[in-house]
């Protein structure tokens, strides 16, 4: 497809979203619904299918020496598609939202002012390697009475297509345009900037992957981005915890999944419990193959202080020169989305609360403490989209946060952030109601 081609596609696409969105907008909570029933039948009945789709996109990508974790996050697993079929169901069972009237009082003039919630209207979606988010983006879209743009990564283009394809079969099932979703049929970057400078046509972007795809679009649009760059996210082990929950969140919130951008990439350990919970996460991460870039006091721990009751196999992988190397500055910044986590010793609550807000990048963090203080100033101190106690940072994500699915997770402040379900894809407008009230 040649620019001028790109081009008239890209118009067509936002002329069609933009009247979709207009019978989205219109369209009953129940029809909407049934939309979204109907996909999650369509999933589990395509499951062989989709699968088939994937392995050639998985094989392309393996052929194109594409990084481990690219290939991961590109996997379409009946597990994935379960969750998918699961969320649009989940979403289905939800409240609707859309046109609900909130904080309705009278003012003095006799005017009655309140605010009523409305779909955004078309927002388009630009993202790498999983295809799952295509399902995500729009079963979102469906359930909050919106249009949208996908336009997903040339690795996943095969996996994509099918299940956009189950889309607009759902969509047509329940009445509604299949326009309300689609997917961008070209794979030419000059899409990307096209999609991104359409103000007329679109009202919101939301990119969803890598840093330089994050930047890019953040740098080229003519319309507001959701987004966040970096997934730094930040476990701190305080005193005084539960030495054996901190070893088991610590590992699920490391090792779960390297991929996300919900996995822990940086531990710090309180000084008074650091003698004796290193060691014995550091026998966890040697074992899994996990490098640790420490600090020069987590690094001592590690190398000499590790517990004899760990065993000697456990010390000798501990003490393995590949595994555990001093961390340089850059590595408290670092998202690795790898088996690499970063290590500090700090003093307490107060230098884990800096050390984040410094080197983090506001997205997700938690903490594990037996004292509610502690906990309490960690929460209102912290400056994260996600701020947890006590629990996994791999639980950041809109399905696990009951929102039916996720379009992405957002790091600003306006708007939307952390991960964004139906309200972040809706607006408020005022609503007065007056009984001939006229201004004196």
């Amino acid at each position: 497809m040649n620019a001028p081609n790109v081009a008239e596609t890209m118009q067509l696409l936002g002329l069609q979203a933009r009247q979709a969105s207009r019978a989205m907008a219109r369209a009953p909570a129940a029809v909407r619904n049934q939309a979204l029933r109907e996909l999650a039948r369509l999933l589990r009945a395509h499951v062989a299918p989709l699968q088939a789709d994937n392995q050639r996109d998985l094989a392309r990508a393996q052929a194109a020496g594409l990084a481990e974790p690219m290939v991961d996050r590109l996997k379409l697993t009946p597990q994935i598609i379960e969750t998918c079929a699961e969320g649009c169901e989940q979403l289905a069972a939800m409240a609707d939202v859309i046109g609900d009237v909130v904080a309705m009082r009278q003012q003095p003039s006799g005017i009655r002012v309140g605010q009523m919630r409305v779909p955004i209207g078309v927002f388009g979606m630009i993202y790498e390697s999983r295809p799952n988010v295509t399902i995500e983006a729009a079963s979102l879209s469906i359930k909050s009475g919106n249009a949208c743009i996908l336009r997903g990564g040339s690795e996943a283009v095969e996996s994509n297509k099918a299940l956009a394809a189950l889309v607009g079969q759902a969509l047509t099932a329940a009445g509604l345009p299949s326009e309300a979703v689609q997917l961008v049929p070209t794979t030419d970057r000059s899409a990307v900037g096209l999609l991104v400078a359409m103000p007329e046509y679109v009202d919101v972007i939301i990119p969803r992957g890598g840093k330089g795809l994050i930047e890019r679009v953040a740098a080229e649009a003519k319309v507001p981005v959701i987004k966040h760059l970096d997934g730094n996210c930040h476990t701190y082990v305080d005193d005084p915890c539960d030495l054996d929950m901190a070893l088991r969140l610590v590992e699920n919130a490391k090792t779960q999944k390297y991929s996300p951008c919900n996995a822990t990439e940086s531990l710090l350990v309180a000084r008074g419990v650091a003698g004796a919970f290193l060691p014995r996460i550091g026998a966890v991460f040697a074992a899994k193959g996990v490098q640790m870039r420490c600090d020069e006091e987590a690094l001592s721990i590690l190398k000499e202080k590790a517990a004899p009751a760990l065993g000697q196999q456990a010390q000798a992988a501990i003490k393995n020169e590949a595994l555990v190397v001093p961390a340089q500055e850059s590595d408290w910044f670092e998202e690795y989305l790898a088996p690499i986590i970063s290590i500090k010793v700090v003093a307490g609550v107060d230098e884990a609360i800096g050390h984040i807000n410094h080197y983090g990048s506001h997205h997700t963090d938690a903490i594990v403490t037996r004292d509610h203080m502690h906990a309490q100033r960690f929460v209102r101190e912290v400056d994260s989209a996600s701020v947890m106690v006590n629990a996994s940072t791999r639980f950041a994500d809109g399905f696990e946060y009951g929102l039916g699915a996720e379009i992405g997770i957002s790091t600003d402040k306006f708007h939307a952030r952390g991960p964004v379900g139906i309200e972040g894809l809706t607006s408020l407008k005022w609503v007065v109601m007056g009984e001939g009230e006229v201004r004196g």
